[in-house]
């Protein structure tokens, strides 16, 4: 005799599928699917390292670095230039030179939403689980970070952060950029 329970998910499986994420779906859906971006096909989807995180890829290195670039979305508040701080201080510079005064800072709209654009290189303190994983973190020479603070009125804040050696990063730069050239807002 057949167990209940088993011919009632036998039937739910033909019913309702299961599917599991595709690491080729490069959407990227923020706010419940009001903030769309789409990455560079190159990109890997990842499973995210961090329970912050809500999006994940990699970019794959170039030539002569040894890792790939990392590519991290997720939604958080504070300060614009509080965060941009923090993300400079992540860097410091072989010349001794405070990060501060080397990141460069642009601003632009796309479809109503403000993106400030952050981009700075140096020695980078890796934290691979995340700001509140603890431990120590890990000295990255030759990295550079590309960041953007999407301010979305009344849906929040968003950050793209990309990190990875310099080439790598170099080499995506314009996708990175199209990408959020290509950002859709749904009406709300």
């Amino acid at each position: 005799m057949l167990h209940p329970l088993r011919c009632t998910l036998a039937i739910l499986a033909l019913i309702v599928p299961v599917r599991a994420a595709d690491p080729a779906d490069n959407t990227i859906k923020l706010a419940d699917g009001v903030l769309v971006l789409t990455a560079p096909k190159d990109w890997v989807r990842k499973e995210p390292k961090s329970k912050i995180v809500e999006h994940e890829f990699a970019a794959p290195f170039v030539e002569g670095d040894a890792t790939d670039g990392r590519i991290t979305i997720m939604g958080a508040g504070g300060d614009v230039q509080q965060n941009i701080d923090r993300w400079a201080g992540q860097f410091t510079q072989p010349n001794g030179v405070d990060s501060k005064d080397v990141t460069k800072v642009s601003k632009k709209k796309v479809n109503g939403i403000e993106i400030h654009i952050v981009d700075i290189g140096g020695t980078y303190q890796d934290m691979p689980g995340g700001p509140f994983a603890g431990g120590k973190p890990t000295p990255r020479e030759g990295y550079r970070m590309l960041g953007a603070i999407m301010i979305a009125p009344k849906i929040g804040n968003y950050f793209v952060k990309f990190y990875g050696p310099a080439k790598t990063v170099a080499k995506y730069e314009a996708d990175f950029g199209k990408m959020l050239d290509g950002l859709t807002v749904a009406a709300q």
